[in-house]
């Protein structure tokens, strides 16, 4: 379900943009153009261009990243964009923070939900999951690849793990804020929150 959801909500998003006038919507809305992973795949790219690994971006790097990612963005919105997440005025801008607040706004119920899952999950309660988490909820013994002797079942929750994890940085642990991530674009091709909820309660059987 979750590539037709995709579809959708690229049709939407490209649909949407032809009438908003916000930039950070704007920018927002050609991310989810491309699909759910489409703020992740922004973040790679800030990622790759963040030589010192500061984490920060100043706007030239700012603005050569939007153009490698594609975006759509004259240089006056860039600039319009800069300055809203350049909150201390200081000419950087955090992308951590960046791409959270890029990240499609969620209701309370849903971000309950995710949070419900991602418990679950954390069989040890310490806010990472782990493929030693896994091995107490979800039973790689049913993967195919592990049925036909391609996979260990490592190797199978290792594959589960990278699905929610960043792009750029897989080290097999997911963070709350990875799942998050990764549901936000999920939800944001949703609209109602009944559904959205029952898709959850049958995917993570809560």
């Amino acid at each position: 379900g979750t590539a037709r959801h995709d579809r959708e909500m690229a049709i939407q998003a490209k649909r949407n943009l032809s009438r908003t006038t916000d930039p950070v919507e704007r920018l927002r809305l050609q991310c989810l153009a491309r699909g759910s992973a489409g703020i992740k795949g922004l973040g790679r790219v800030f990622r790759i261009m963040d030589d010192d690994n500061s984490r920060t971006l100043d706007f030239k790097e700012f603005v050569k990243g939007l153009n490698d990612y594609a975006m759509m963005i004259d240089k006056e919105e860039a600039q319009e964009i800069f300055r809203i997440f350049d909150k201390d005025g200081n000419g950087t801008i955090d992308f951590d923070e960046f791409l959270v607040t890029l990240r499609p706004p969620m209701s309370k119920a849903r971000k309950e939900i995710i949070m419900q899952a991602f418990r679950k999950l954390d069989k040890s309660g310490d806010g990472v999951i782990t493929i030693e988490d896994l091995r107490g909820v979800y039973n790689a013994k049913h993967h195919p690849k592990y049925q036909n002797g391609d996979w260990t079942e490592d190797q199978v929750f290792r594959a589960f793990l990278d699905n929610f994890d960043s792009p750029y940085d897989k080290d097999g642990k997911v963070t709350t804020e990875e799942f998050m991530n990764y549901y936000a674009g999920v939800s944001a091709s949703i609209d109602t929150d009944v559904y959205f909820i029952v898709m959850m309660k049958n995917a993570w059987k809560l």
